[in-house]
């Protein structure tokens, strides 16, 4: 399989080069060539990019609003995209084996490439009680590190100032603008995390319910809570077993859960047989992977997001 995607993927860039050799010095999406092109696969660090960039730069996201994220592939214009970008960025996990794919294949000599999971310490995906693990899938010999490096305030922050960096390196014409633009932004990731920790630090409980994905585990451990999952935060899976099922709804009763919560963009089902069985109330906990249209067009942000999931918190474990 992996061969045919590459072959697919140098196919599609064969096309990228000779659509776009005419635009190959221009930025993604602008005709201002002067402003610095940063593109980015996902919807956090895209709003971390346009964050720290303001206006100084054209910030572009490859994920289409709505879509998934684990099932990117990318066509022949995001291709041209990412060849005409100043500043690249991606996770770095599993999700984005197609990146490396795609990178092999271009000049990267005059591209600034920034990988999330290199910003910060990750740590090994982990497989917890009663959590279903991916059927089917070969055991490797090399550990799965967790790749949702950004659902931590407090690595936002380490993102957000490598970000700085690089585009004042790459564009040091703006560099006063981007610093402050990112101190500004770091103090209100500050204010964030303190309201995470309130929340925490008030609550009756320290344990999340999730009949999804768990894709928080690098907030989990930044406020010391537990969680229970029907599946690991990068599984591929949507049907959780009769065993899986019945031990999150002993879970929520043993512990008399009140919120058992599904992620952004997912059908809800496993949450909905959860909260029928048990009583328990279903809310959203977003980890910022996408956003709808609608969300996107109004300008969303990645603050936003953590806002309301702060409410969601205080609600689940209180």
């Amino acid at each position: 399989m992996k061969k045919y995607i590459s072959i697919a993927l140098a196919l599609l860039l064969i096309i990228a080069i000779f659509a776009g050799c005419a635009a190959k010095s221009k930025p993604a999406n602008n005709e201002n060539t002067d402003k610095l092109s940063v593109v980015a696969t996902i919807f956090a660090p895209f709003d971390f990019a346009r964050q720290v960039a303001g206006d100084n730069a054209d910030v572009t996201m490859l994920l289409p609003p709505a879509s998934e994220s684990h099932s990117f592939e990318p066509t022949p214009r995001d291709i041209i995209t990412i060849q005409n970008a100043d500043v690249f960025i991606y996770v770095g996990g599993e999700s984005d084996d197609w990146v490396n794919n795609v990178l092999d294949s271009m000049d990267t000599s005059k591209m600034k490439i920034v990988t999330l999971m290199d910003c910060v310490e990750v740590v090994e995906e982990e497989v917890v009680e009663g959590m279903q693990e991916e059927s089917g899938e070969p055991e490797s010999e090399e550990p799965e590190y967790d790749e949702h490096v950004w659902t931590s305030p407090r690595n936002a922050k380490l993102i957000a100032q490598k970000l700085s960096d690089t585009f004042c390196a790459v564009d040091p014409t703006r560099a006063d603008a981007y610093k402050a633009n990112t101190a500004a932004y770091l103090a209100e990731l500050d204010e964030l995390d303190g309201k995470f920790r309130a929340v925490v630090d008030g609550a009756t409980r320290k344990t999340l319910v999730f009949g999804d994905r768990f894709p928080f585990r690098y907030f989990a451990d930044a406020y010391g809570l537990d969680y229970f999952a029907a599946f690991p935060g990068c599984s591929t899976e949507t049907e959780a077993s009769a065993a899986t099922v019945a031990f999150l709804i002993d879970k929520v009763r043993a512990e008399q859960i009140p919120v058992v919560f599904h992620i952004e963009l997912s059908n809800a089902k496993i949450a909905d047989t959860l909260a029928e069985a048990t009583g328990a109330k279903v809310l959203e906990l977003h980890a910022a992977h996408n956003i709808s249209k609608a969300d996107f067009e109004s300008g969303v942000t990645y603050l936003d997001i953590m806002t309301q999931n702060s409410d969601a918190l205080r609600e689940a474990l209180n």
